[in-house]
This record gives C-alpha cells, sequence and structure tokens, in this order.
C-alpha cells in the first residue's frame, strides 16, 4: 500500500501545484490587453462612458433647476398684474427656459405698443375700455415666441445627442476590440501549435473584456437619452402652453 500510495499523492501534488501555476488567480485589471490596438479601443470606451456621466449628471442637475424655478415662474406670471412685473424677476430665475419666452413675447409686445399714443405703460394689463393700447400684429407675437420656444430647446438638447452616439456605436467599438482580440489569440495557437484551454482562454478572455466595456458605457447611455429625452419633451409641453397663455393675454388686453 506504501509503494502504491506514493505515487498517488505525488501525481496529487503535482495536479495540484500546476493548477495553482496556470491559475494565478488574476483580476479585472490582469485581462486588460496588451495589444496597443484594443489598449486604444478601451482609452476610446473609457472617455466615453466617461464624458457620458459627465453629461448625465450635469443635465440631471439642469433640469431639475428649470423645472424648479418654471414653477416659481408661472406662480409669479399669473399672480402679477403688469408685464413689467414679471420681467423685473426674470433674472434671478435665468434657468427656466419660460423666462426665454417671456423675454421674447414681452420685447416684441413692446416694441409694438411703443408706437401707441396711450398714457399706461406698455406691457400692463390695463381694463378695458377706450384708449387702450393696440397691438399691430398679434402673429408676430406668437411668431417671436415660436422663434424663442425652439431656441430654449436647443438648449436643453445640448449635449444630450452625444448619449445618443454613444449608445450606438459604444457596442461596436467594443466588438472591433473583441474581434481583434479573438484574431490575436488565433494567431498565438498557431504559432504555438498548442490548443490546450491554458493557452486558448486567456487570449479569448482578454478579448472579450472589449465587448463588456462597450455595453458598460452603451447601456447607462441609451437609458439616460430616452429619460432626458422625455423630460425635454415635457419642457417643450409647458412652453407650448406658456406660450398660448401668453398669447390669451396679449389678444385680451391688447386687441
Amino acid at each position: 500500500m506504501r509503494t502504491i500510495g506514493s505515487p498517488i499523492v505525488a501525481l496529487v501534488i503535482e495536479a495540484q501545484a500546476g493548477v495553482v501555476s496556470d491559475n494565478p488567480g488574476g483580476t479585472l485589471i490582469d485581462l486588460i490587453p496588451h495589444s496597443p490596438v484594443a489598449q486604444v479601443v478601451l482609452l476610446m470606451l473609457t472617455l466615453m462612458s466617461v464624458v457620458s456621466w459627465g453629461i448625465i449628471l450635469y443635465k440631471l442637475w439642469t433640469f431639475q433647476r428649470s423645472a424648479r424655478q418654471s414653477a416659481q415662474f408661472l406662480d409669479v406670471f399669473r399672480r402679477s398684474n403688469k408685464f413689467s412685473e414679471v420681467q423685473a424677476v426674470c433674472r434671478s430665475l435665468g434657468d427656466s427656459p419660460l423666462v426665454g419666452l417671456f423675454q421674447s413675447g414681452y420685447a416684441e409686445l413692446t416694441a409694438q405698443l411703443r408706437q401707441a399714443p396711450v398714457e399706461a405703460g406698455a406691457g400692463s394689463h390695463p381694463p378695458a375700455g377706450a384708449g387702450r393700447p393696440t397691438l399691430k400684429s398679434l402673429p408676430a407675437v406668437d411668431r417671436a415666441l415660436m422663434r424663442a420656444s425652439a431656441v430654449e430647446v436647443n438648449k436643453l438638447e445640448h449635449w444630450v445627442p452625444f448619449l445618443a452616439t454613444t449608445a450606438s456605436i459604444a457596442p461596436f467599438i467594443g466588438l472591433f476590440g473583441t474581434v481583434w482580440g479573438i484574431m490575436s489569440a488565433f494567431e498565438s495557437i498557431g504559432r504555438s501549435g498548442s490548443t490546450n484551454i491554458g493557452v486558448v482562454a486567456p487570449g479569448i478572455a482578454e478579448a472579450l473584456i472589449a465587448t463588456a466595456f462597450g455595453l458598460m458605457a452603451a447601456v447607462p447611455a441609451v437609458l439616460f437619452y430616452n429619460y432626458l429625452s422625455q423630460r425635454v419633451k415635457l419642457f417643450a409641453s409647458g412652453m407650448d402652453d406658456f406660450a398660448m397663455e401668453f398669447l390669451n393675454i396679449a389678444e385680451r388686453n391688447f386687441t
């Protein structure tokens, strides 16, 4: 038994030593490929992910601030009796897209009423009666509001398309890195002439890390792109409602 057991124990010890040497317990950092092409791919994906997260956090903060100031502006607008009173608070609520609409409409309104020989101040809500100022062209005010709305929507959408770009091309960049890594792995197999799993697995693992990086960059980008685009639509809808409310006031008091 002793003569039989000794070789078996020796084989077990040798096998365990081989497993430890072949599998040194590498981490994710150890999977980063050494190929310059693959490293460039990972660098591009990392930069795209960092920029995307920067845009996401900035836009979330900006949209929250804009929504809060828009609510405050609407409250002031609906409680005021004169447009000049609303104009006075516009500077403190400049992050609201409604402020841009109001200032554009107010400027057009004032430009038309300035030519009217009326004692009441331009831009006020005068009582109905003779001698009140009248607008020359209500459609001109509407066009001014529409132009300002387009400008504000463009401001809200600034940098958001980059998230769509990241969501679209990041998986393909990662796939390119994976394909390049697999090509390199098979080339190494061909040079070594061995198909042992210990030779094949490390190269495949290094190749697949590029796809993982691509998905890590693309998934948050597409998720928040959809969310932020929906928020922009809500802001645009609110601006349309405000423009109609502004026009109703202008038509009721100045036509």
